[in-house]
């Protein structure tokens, strides 16, 4: 009887102590360092002509303790290409990663950037998609009407 007691009651005791250890150690890492908070991590452009302004902006903001350090961008290819700030984005500052995509590509389009930060995390993934329609360069030339003046007139 004496060791069942024994045993529940250290498997009691280490059972608070994780609960404790672990509820100390998420909210430390929640408080600490670095986090951005985006608005949204997927922007759908939706069906544009091709050609059009294929850039759009990712806003952030460092919700975090210390300065946030955005040390890479990278495009999924080489069609899509990341402006990020190369400054430290202090806490509580708002920012943007500008994601220019080639629409003089046809159709449609998912694609990444992947962002390497002095987060705990450190990689974090943006999408951009959407659906570009050719636009035809050769638009046909109207008819010619008949003219009302004679030859030579």
């Amino acid at each position: 009887m004496k060791k069942l007691f024994g045993l529940l009651l250290f498997l009691g005791l280490a059972a608070v102590g994780f609960a404790q250890t672990d509820a100390t150690q998420g909210a430390a890492t929640n408080a600490q360092g670095p986090s951005m908070k985006f608005e949204t991590i997927e922007i759908d452009y939706g069906t544009i002509d091709q050609g059009a302004d294929g850039v759009r902006k990712f806003m952030f903001t460092n919700t975090g303790t210390e300065p946030l350090v955005i040390k890479n961008a990278r495009g999924s290819c080489g069609c899509t290409v990341p402006t990020w700030p190369k400054e430290p984005v202090m806490p509580g500052e708002t920012a943007s990663i500008d994601v220019r995509y080639d629409t003089n590509r046809v159709g449609k389009f998912t694609k990444t950037v992947t962002l390497t930060t002095n987060e705990t995390i450190g990689t974090r993934m943006l999408t951009i998609k959407g659906n570009i329609l050719k636009v035809d360069g050769d638009q046909p030339v109207p008819a010619s009407k008949p003219s009302i003046l004679k030859d030579g007139e």
